[in-house]
């Protein structure tokens, strides 16, 4: 066998065996937890039989199950209208993915089209897409965002506006580094010299090169999209009443701590393993589809 061809060799192989062992590293747990929560959300009118809105005075501040006065038909327990604490969790599991994803799409493709365009175009254009990054990057997130929902008054579709308008930069910033880069490769001198116009190389020859690196920061974000949501409802800012969110149903059980833990425990617990664990699956997608992170 000749030296070219054990070159050859290696170079298949390799790949092959770093995307096996990265397929061994798959984070079960968070993905386990990831997947409950979708199902959660989409599922939850059929995986409980009570309203998530509908008040239950007689019922309110149930202890969970496993306490005394606690019953397996609120599992959980209630909350200070006497509603399900499951039943409320599931449906907020809905609005908290429904944002995050949504406010995700929006701002991370329009932060990813700015950085495309900023990193090939250069020049002033660079420098000013730029300068407005940072500008938006300066701004306190929270802030901005409760000014946004104030302004515009508190609905899904407002907090998801006020997300997507706090998330654009960190995309764009990034993926302009990853441009800047990717335009002094021979690939997209040929193609200019092809007669490629610049529409055509940063869509068919830029764009593929940047995906990985914008669905890595994809699920890194998740997680902080959710915190965000979370502290809006917390604040009164977010998604109104009575539509429940684990944000604003943590804000409710805020004065009864001492005497019904459970009514911004169970919450904040979900915000908890949702967060961690879209941040554990990104950083394996990040090492899966990293090439410079393999260790073969």
């Amino acid at each position: 066998m000749t030296t070219g061809e054990l070159v050859s060799e290696e170079t298949v192989v390799r790949p092959v065996r770093w995307r096996l062992a990265a397929l061994k590293r798959v984070p079960v747990l968070p993905m386990a937890i990831i997947t409950l929560m979708l199902l959660a959300a989409i599922l939850a009118n059929v995986l409980t039989p009570y309203s998530p809105v509908d008040i239950a005075l007689p019922k309110r501040l149930k202890p969970p199950f496993w306490e005394k006065g606690g019953s397996l038909a609120h599992p959980l327990g209630t909350d200070p209208m006497g509603r399900d604490l499951l039943t409320r969790m599931l449906y907020g599991a809905r609005v908290s993915l429904v944002v995050g994803f949504l406010g995700l799409l929006l701002g991370g493709g329009v932060g990813a089209g700015l950085g495309l365009i900023a990193g090939y175009a250069g020049g002033r254009v660079d420098a000013f897409l730029m300068r407005v990054t940072d500008t938006a990057l300066s701004f306190p997130i929270i802030l901005f965002a409760i000014l946004l929902v104030v302004i515009l008054g508190g609905s899904l579709l407002t907090v998801v506006l006020a997300v997507a308008l706090v998330l654009w930069a960190r995309f764009a910033r990034v993926i302009r580094g990853e441009v800047l880069s990717l335009r002094e490769r021979d690939f997209i001198a040929q193609a200019r010299i092809a007669g490629s116009s610049s529409l055509r190389i940063i869509l068919v020859h830029l764009f593929p090169n940047v995906l990985n690196t914008l669905l890595v920061l994809l699920s890194l974000q998740v997680g902080w999209v959710i915190i965000v949501e979370a502290s809006l409802s917390f604040l009164g800012a977010g998604v109104p009443p009575p539509t429940p969110t684990w944000g604003s149903m943590i804000a409710e059980g805020r004065d009864y701590i001492a005497s019904a833990w459970w009514v911004s425990f169970f919450p904040g617990l979900a915000i908890l393993l949702t967060v961690l664990s879209f941040n554990l699956f990104g950083d394996w997608l990040r090492d899966a589809l990293d090439p410079t992170m393999r260790q073969l």
